[in-house]
Parts: C-alpha cells; sequence; structure tokens
C-alpha cells in the first residue's frame, strides 16, 4: 500500500500572526508548526505501516522552510518527503494550491491519500476534496476513525451529533480531524536518520497537466478585501461584593439582553 500525506507548515498563532502589504500571510516571518489535523493524518498513515508496512511519502507546499516539517514527519516514520516550492506558486488560494498539489501527486503512485480537515492558517477545508476532485477520486472528509479492509477504506465521518460510516474503494482521498488519534512523539533515532534524508523538491517545471493559469497569486480567484490579527477583547465589567441572588439577577439579565437566553 501506498500513502501520501499532504501536510502544511503553518503559522504558531499563539505567537501572532503578520501580513504582507497585499493581505497575504507574511509566512517567513512568523514561527512555523506541522498543522494539526495533518499531523493527525501522519499518525493515521504511519498506524497503517504499522500494521501493513505500508510506504509513506509526505508531500507540502510552500517556501523552502517548509522542510523543516517534512523533516519532523519523517522523524515521525515517513519514508520519502517532498517538497513543491518555486516563487510562481507563491501567494495560491484554496483553488490554486489545490491544483498544485494534485499536480504534484499526478507523478505518484499512491492508494491512498490522506489530508487534514484544514489548516488552522485558512480554516476553509477546501484543499482536500478539491484535490480528489482535480483527481477524479472518492473522498471521505472528517474522519474520526480509519481502518482498511482489504482494497477499501472504511471511515467514521463526523457528522454534527452523530457519525456516518463510509466504505470507499482505494484509490481514494481521506481528510482527518486532529480528533482522529493522538500523533507519536519523533524519536532520538527518526531526528538524527531525518537530519541525513534527502528532501526532493519539485518546482514549476516538475508539474506536468498544470495550466499557468491556475497557479500562484494571480490564479486564485479568491480576493482579500482585508487581513487582520485577532481582535483584541475589551477588559469587560467587574462587580464586586454582589450577594449571590443579586448576582443570579445581574447575569440572566445581561445574557436576556444579549439574546443568550
Amino acid at each position: 500500500m501506498k500513502i501520501v500525506v499532504c501536510i502544511k507548515q503553518v503559522p504558531d498563532t499563539q505567537g501572532g500572526v503578520q501580513f504582507n502589504p497585499d493581505g497575504t500571510l507574511n509566512r517567513a516571518a512568523m514561527l512555523a508548526i506541522m498543522n494539526p489535523d495533518d499531523k493527525a493524518g501522519l499518525e493515521a498513515a504511519l498506524r497503517l505501516k504499522d500494521q501493513y508496512g505500508a510506504e509513506v511519502t509526505v508531500l507540502t507546499m510552500g517556501l523552502p522552510k517548509a522542510a523543516d516539517v517534512l523533516r519532523e514527519a519523517l522523524a515521525m516514520g515517513a519514508d520519502k518527503a517532498i517538497l513543491v516550492t518555486d516563487r510562481v506558486l507563491g501567494g495560491a488560494d484554496t483553488w490554486a494550491t489545490s491544483q498544485t498539489i494534485a499536480a504534484a501527486i499526478r507523478n505518484l503512485e499512491y492508494d491512498l491519500i490522506i489530508t487534514g480537515r484544514q489548516a488552522i492558517d485558512g480554516d476553509t477545508a477546501q484543499v482536500g476534496p478539491q484535490i480528489s476532485e482535480h483527481l477524479n477520486i472518492p473522498v471521505i472528509s472528517y474522519a474520526q476513525k480509519l481502518q482498511v479492509e482489504g482494497d477499501h477504506v472504511i471511515v467514521e465521518r463526523q457528522f454534527e451529533d452523530r457519525h456516518h460510516v463510509l466504505k470507499a474503494k482505494m484509490p481514494c482521498l481521506i481528510t482527518a480531524l486532529a480528533e482522529l488519534n493522538e500523533p507519536r512523539y519523533m524519536t532520538p533515532g527518526g531526528i538524527f536518520d531525518a537530519c541525513k534524508a534527502e528532501i526532493t523538491t519539485w518546482g514549476r517545471a516538475d508539474l506536468k497537466d498544470l495550466d499557468d493559469a491556475n497557479i500562484g497569486l494571480k490564479g486564485s480567484p479568491t480576493k482579500i478585501a482585508k487581513a487582520s490579527d485577532k481582535v483584541r477583547k475589551g477588559e469587560g465589567e467587574m462587580f464586586n461584593n454582589l450577594d449571590p441572588d443579586a448576582a443570579v439577577a445581574y447575569l440572566l439579565e445581561k445574557m436576556q439582553e444579549k439574546h443568550i437566553i
């Protein structure tokens, strides 16, 4: 079994975010981590490797420093790593990103593709399903449990206050929730091997069957009207020395004013 896991280096939002003048994220100026949903997807692939001897390839698109998350994935147990990077690919929205990643995956053999449900820097949940559409393969999103049975995957898909159980024949694509599992830690030996490992790097010239009109900022139909850091909350209201009955009455009044109750 050959598994491709799409991962993304995202800003560590605990340290705040920075923007370029055109409204895109200034990724080079921020601390970065592996996207949590993607890490859960990687762990799912590694468990299939442990169980069936699957070959796990991790793929990311981004700046050259995105190689850091690929090495983290290798240290966790992935077998191969591919970085797709080129100036002409920068500033891509979900449409352009999915077109580019799909073109990269066409260069590979695969039975199963796993992506995270969504990235914490965009929260669109669009790229995974769009990749499957470009590759013309089935997709099951919001996976909270995953198993393989022969040439099929069986997925427990989160749905509001319940779940669906869906079965799809491979090749197919799964989008993983962070709740899917608890990702493993890198091992000392894995870190040592990852530091020496070769990462395959592809640019625009390596991606066939890809229209230049669908890549990068120019190929992105999404237009950003305004971008800002998270909204700062006010200090709020403080009331002291209220007896319990008065405090409850006050809270009820405020919640009624805001139509919470």
